[in-house]
């Protein structure tokens, strides 16, 4: 019997509402489903290998935190948009046919995630993977921090700025966009690196290759953050690094539109707000 996970937005209501109606028309047409708070990743995880595809009711945040919930069991995310952007989310709750869903008539689309590691002292004190971006960047104090930056063990430069971003090309239409970065397609495996406000830097941005891996080593006075997809953050301290890599996990949607979806919906973001 294929199961549904139907994770809602915890804060939402009528997510929760949705997510009740859905899982009866799915277990009318034979399948089981289970609702699931969004933001309980661990029980996400421990019902992901099980499950057939985790249909997320909330925004695009709602399906960062699916993402990374599913990715090790490969589990395909139907996003259904209750929320402001929707650049991720496949439609809106008007669109959703339990029939079409059961009956597993969706292609699926697979999106790179990035796997961060920082270190203080040279012992690694974390990691966490990501689908959209992984950022460094100043604390509380608008003061810019010093990023030492290496790529493929290689020196770049030091930028000193309010911090530096790498992001997936899931990730370059969310925070990437908004510091003047470049628009990547979904399907691309490539990395890009934004420096945030570089003071007298000529580099605005980087496209990466496949593969390729980025270290920052911090150098401040004051506090600095790491920030993972928006959601997860860490305290940093001067001489502590970060590592950004690609993940061997990756991110798999539950697509109805056509297969040129993206540009479409580009647009159309871009439009609604006057961009």
């Amino acid at each position: 019997m294929k199961q549904f996970l139907l994770l809602h937005h915890p804060k939402l209501p009528h997510a929760f509402t949705l997510a009740q109606q859905w899982a009866r028309e799915l277990e009318r047409r034979g399948a089981q489903g289970a609702l699931i708070s969004a933001w309980d990743e661990n029980e996400i995880r421990r019902a992901a290998p099980d499950a057939t595809l985790a249909i997320t009711l909330g925004g695009d945040g709602t399906i960062l935190r699916a993402a990374r919930a599913c990715a090790s069991a490969n589990l395909p995310i139907l996003g259904i948009n209750l929320g402001r952007v929707g650049f991720l989310s496949e439609m809106m709750p008007e669109q959703f046919d339990a029939r079409a869903v059961a009956e597993g008539k969706y292609w699926i689309e697979e999106r790179a995630m990035l796997r961060s590691i920082w270190s203080r002292d040279g012992e690694s004190r974390g990691e966490a993977e990501a689908l959209n971006d992984v950022v460094v960047g100043r604390g509380k104090l608008a003061r810019v921090i010093r990023l030492a930056t290496y790529i493929d063990g290689d020196y770049l430069k030091t930028f000193v700025s309010d911090g530096a971003i790498v992001a997936t090309a899931t990730g370059s239409t969310a925070y990437v966009f908004a510091t003047g970065g470049p628009i990547l397609a979904p399907e691309v495996r490539t990395l890009v690196l934004v420096p945030i406000a570089p003071y007298l830097s000529q580099l605005k941005s980087l496209v990466l290759p496949e593969g390729s891996r980025v270290l920052f080593r911090l150098e401040t006075d004051h506090d600095a953050i790491l920030t993972v997809d928006g959601q997860i953050d860490v305290e940093l301290q001067n001489g502590d690094e970060v590592l950004v890599q690609a993940s061997k996990q990756i991110a798999r949607f539950a697509r109805f539109q056509a297969r040129t979806y993206f540009y479409g919906t580009l647009v159309d973001r871009l439009r609604e707000r006057g961009a």
